[in-house]
């Protein structure tokens, strides 16, 4: 592996589902949403780690006051996922030295654990095929997912509220299940159901 890793936090969407609160800077075990996220993508060793915000993006920076971190502001968010990914990946693509590849993390999965993240960049080895690394727990696969650098402009050519879940089946050789113990690569926060049900699962 040539380069670093970096880490693309998505947390610019507009949480519709959440009602007015912005879900990801609701505290759960004392710490807002997506600080958890930033936190766990920090003590991967993800470098740099690009935060895209849009809806509520002065709380959003708030609750990461203090963080090494750089933000990338998507002016559209109502113009769905693909629009935040395009994004936090320019800025990533733009960088020196050039990254290796860069995990895509969702702001709204606070679960997901440093180790599980660190898991998918050892996996990661181009020279073999290995270029897209998805966490998988009990047979499900999940989120965040390390995509090879020569995936970026395919990622950054997507349109609409979608992710790069087709990108998946269309690069299948490419990719690397790796097996992972947490949980919370398969939970996020949806609803303020999901979200009382989550912090109570914790508990």
């Amino acid at each position: 592996m040539t380069g670093p890793v970096a880490g693309v936090v998505l947390a610019a969407g507009l949480s519709r589902r959440m009602g007015k609160r912005n879900k990801l800077v609701a505290e759960i075990d004392g710490k807002p949403m997506v600080r958890r996220v930033v936190e766990t993508a920090l003590a991967a060793g993800l470098d740099p780690v690009v935060v895209v915000i849009g809806h509520g993006a002065a709380v959003v920076r708030a609750a990461l006051d203090g963080l090494p971190v750089r933000f990338a502001e998507n002016v559209r968010p109502e113009a769905g996922l693909s629009s935040s990914l395009r994004v936090g990946l320019c800025v990533v693509e733009g960088g020196n030295p050039p990254v290796a590849a860069a995990v895509i993390l969702l702001g709204d999965m606070p679960w997901v654990e440093a180790g599980d993240v660190r898991a998918l960049v050892a996996a990661f080895d181009p020279a073999s095929g290995r270029e897209i690394c998805v966490p998988v727990h009990e047979g499900r696969r999940g989120n965040p997912v390390l995509w090879g650098r020569r995936f970026i402009a395919e990622i950054t050519a997507l349109q609409g509220d979608v992710g790069a879940r087709a990108l998946l089946e269309r690069h299948e050789e490419r990719v690397r299940e790796v097996p992972v113990a947490g949980v919370g690569v398969l939970r996020d926060v949806d609803t303020s159901d999901a979200l009382a049900a989550a912090v109570a699962s914790r508990s």
